[in-house]
C-alpha cells in the first residue's frame, strides 16, 4: 500500500511539473508526459507483482552473475554512455529511445552480492583475506566505477553496503579499515585527476560544496527549491498551482519534493511523504525480523536501506541540508530507469516477506531450513534446523505425503 500510494504521488506531482516542459517539447501537448509516467508506472507494479514470485533463495544463485554483469555496463557508461545534464550516467538500448541508468542495476546487484557471501559466511566471517576481501573488492570497485559520473550515488552505495557490513557482524576493526580504504581510493582518483587536468566532474562537486559551506555563489537551484517550500506554507497553493515548477530546473525528478509541498504544504505534502518512507523502512524491518534466513533478511535490510537513503538525500537537498544531488525521489520522481529498478528491489524485498510466510501443511514437512538453506547460503539456519526425527514422526511421515513435500 506503501508503494502504490507513492506511485499516485508520482502521477499527480509529474503531471503538475512537466508543464514548461511540455511546452518546449511538446507543443503544449500536457498529457504527453502524465501517460508516459502512467505507462512506467504500470509497468513498475508489473515488475513488483513478478519479481515478488520468484523465491527469494533465486537471487542468492544469480548474485554473482548480476554483479560481474553489471561490471562491464559501467564500464561501457563511462566510455560510451549518454550525456545528459552534463552528467554521463546513461546507456541508451538500441532501436528503442529509451535510455537506463546501469548504476541503479549495480546497487541492487551489488547488494545481492554482498548479502550472500555475508550469509554464506557467518561461521568464519573474521576471514579477513577471504571473506573482508571478496566484500572489499566488490564494494570499492563498483563505487569507483560508479564515481567518475556519479559521486553521489558511489556514496550512498558505500554507505549502504557499509551498513549491511555492520549488520552482517564484520569486525569494527575491518569497518575502520574500509572507511580507510574508501577515503584513499577517492583521495587518489581526485588528486589524480586534478594532475592531468581532467577534472570531469570535480569541478562540479567542488562548486557545488563551496556554493553551499558559502552560501553564495550560483546557488539558484538550491534557492528557487527554498522559495518553492516558502510559498507552499503549511497547506499548499493546490494541486497543479505551482509557479516555481516554471523557473525551477528539474522540478519532476531532482527537486520534484520542493514542488510537491509548494502544492501540497508541508502538513499534508512534506510530512505525508517523509512518513511514507519511515513506514516503508519499519514494515521492511518487521519483514526481516520474520525472515527464516539470513539471507533474506540481509538482502531485505539492504536493499531498504538503500531505497530510504536515497529518498531521504532528495529530500534534503531540497530543503536545504546538503549540496545539490543529481539523486531522484524513487517511485516518485518521473523516469522509466529509477521506477523499473526500484520495482525490481521492492518486489525482492516482498519476495523475501512472502518467504516469512507459512504455507498450511508445509511446516514440519517441507525440509525448509535444511537443503533450501544449504543452498541459499544459510549454513547457521540449517544447523539450527536439522533434527534427529523421533520413531514417532518417522511413521507419520511415512504414512502422509502432502503437495508440500520436497524430500525424498
Amino acid at each position: 500500500m506503501v508503494i502504490l500510494i507513492l506511485l499516485v504521488i508520482s502521477l499527480l506531482s509529474v503531471y503538475s511539473s512537466t508543464g514548461s516542459l511540455a511546452y518546449q517539447h511538446r507543443s503544449g501537448n500536457t498529457f504527453f508526459y502524465l501517460f508516459r509516467q502512467l505507462k512506467f508506472i504500470l509497468l513498475g507494479v508489473l515488475i513488483i507483482f513478478f519479481v515478488h514470485l520468484v523465491p527469494y533463495r533465486i537471487f542468492s544463485r544469480v548474485s554473482v552473475f548480476a554483479l560481474y554483469l553489471s561490471i562491464p555496463l559501467l564500464i561501457l557508461t563511462l566510455i560510451a554512455g549518454t550525456n545528459i545534464n552534463e552528467a554521463t550516467r546513461w546507456l541508451q538500448i538500441p532501436g528503442t529511445g529509451l535510455t537506463i541508468q546501469p548504476s541503479d542495476f549495480a546497487k541492487i546487484a551489488l547488494v545481492m552480492y554482498l548479502a550472500k557471501i555475508l550469509s554464506v559466511n557467518q561461521n568464519n566471517i573474521k576471514d579477513f583475506k577471504g571473506v573482508f576481501g571478496k566484500i572489499s573488492l566488490a564494494i570499492i570497485g563498483t563505487c569507483a566505477l560508479i564515481l567518475p559520473a556519479n559521486f553521489s550515488t558511489a556514496l550512498i552505495l558505500f554507505v549502504t553496503a557499509f551498513s549491511l557490513m555492520f549488520v552482517g557482524r564484520i569486525p569494527l576493526m575491518y569497518l575502520a579499515v574500509m572507511i580507510f580504504t574508501g577515503v584513499f581510493a577517492l583521495s587518489i582518483f581526485i588528486g589524480g585527476a586534478l594532475l592531468l587536468n581532467k577534472e570531469g566532474r570535480i569541478a562540479t562537486w567542488k562548486n557545488r560544496i563551496e556554493n553551499y559551506v558559502d552560501g553564495e555563489g550560483d546557488n539558484y537551484q538550491a534557492d528557487q527549491a527554498k522559495v518553492a517550500i516558502v510559498q507552499g506554507g503549511l497547506f499548499g497553493k493546490g494541486p497543479g498551482n505551482s509557479t516555481q515548477r516554471n523557473l525551477l530546473p528539474h522540478p519532476y525528478s531532482d527537486f520534484i519534493y520542493a514542488i510537491i509541498i509548494e502544492e501540497y504544504g508541508t502538513l499534508v505534502g512534506g510530512i505525508l511523504v517523509i512518513a511514507l518512507y519511515l513506514w516503508l523502512f519499519f514494515r521492511a524491518g518487521m519483514i526481516i525480523r520474520r525472515s527464516k534466513s539470513t539471507y533474506g533478511a540481509f538482502l531485505a535490510f539492504g536493499l531498504s536501506m538503500g531505497l530510504v537513503l536515497q529518498a531521504f538525500v532528495n529530500m534534503a537537498v531540497a530543503v536545504g541540508l546538503v549540496p545539490v544531488t543529481g539523486q531522484t525521489l524513487p517511485l516518485v520522481s518521473m523516469g522509466g530507469s529509477s521506477i523499473f529498478f526500484t520495482s525490481m528491489a521492492t518486489g525482492m524485498i516482498l519476495s523475501v516477506s512472502w518467504g516469512t510466510k507459512e504455507i498450511p501443511g508445509e511446516k514440519g514437512e517441507s525440509g525448509e531450513g535444511s537443503d533450501e538453506d544449504a543452498a541459499s547460503g544459510d549454513p547457521v539456519l540449517a544447523a539450527d534446523k536439522i533434527k534427529d526425527p523421533t520413531p514417532k514422526e518417522v511413521n507419520e511421515k511415512a504414512n502422509k505425503r502432502t503437495e508440500f513435500e520436497v524430500n525424498a
